[in-house]
């Protein structure tokens, strides 16, 4: 089996989950969200195709990593790849996050008649859930880009059949983020 990815894996992130991570860049997004950080990643015809074989064998090469992310573009639509990279991390005792433009209500309904949603979601710890959304930009969130885009516990949502948030990533964080530091420089360089 193979997936489509928009670069190499990408080791040691300390921005797209808990901990240090390895992101896989999946190409291929229909959400195409304004002002998305990897525009690049949108296109379902550019990137290129990689065994899932390969990426499993360059997993168990990493070296003091958390986990794995799946980002992109959006994971879900290869739903079924991505299901087998996550599946593999996890029995190698990885932690699985996810970033998707579908909100977990909406993949709640997809996991009724697809296999390889619901594949996919019960080998995923984390899922950062809904699409960017420029006026509900933020540079204080942890792990996301706007303030609609939920943390959520996808074995606690499966369990209790709603969505649960980590509640600890639901506030903004209390120190300086990127627009009061540019003014901040700004002031410094008058």
């Amino acid at each position: 089996m193979k997936i489509k990815l928009a670069c190499p894996l990408q080791q040691d992130s300390i921005v797209d989950g808990e901990g240090i991570r390895t992101v896989i860049w999946t190409q291929g997004c229909a959400h195409k969200c304004q002002g998305c950080h990897n525009p690049q990643t949108h296109d379902f015809n550019k990137g290129y195709e990689i065994d899932i074989e390969d990426i499993k064998k360059a997993i168990l090469q990493l070296n003091k990593q958390d986990g794995i992310t799946l980002s992109g573009g959006d994971p879900f639509f290869q739903a079924e790849a991505s299901k087998e990279i996550a599946k593999f991390c996890k029995e190698q005792g990885l932690s699985v996050w996810a970033y998707t433009g579908f909100t977990y209500e909406r993949l709640s309904e997809m996991m009724e008649y697809r296999k390889d949603i619901r594949g996919l979601m019960e080998n995923i710890d984390v899922l950062i859930d809904g699409k960017f959304e420029q006026d509900e930009r933020s540079l204080n969130l942890k792990f996301r880009g706007s303030k609609n885009q939920r943390v959520i516990d996808v074995k606690e949502s499966m369990q209790n059949g709603c969505t649960v948030e980590i509640e600890k990533y639901n506030q903004e964080n209390n120190y300086i983020g990127y627009d009061e530091l540019a003014k901040e420089k700004e002031y410094l360089y008058i």
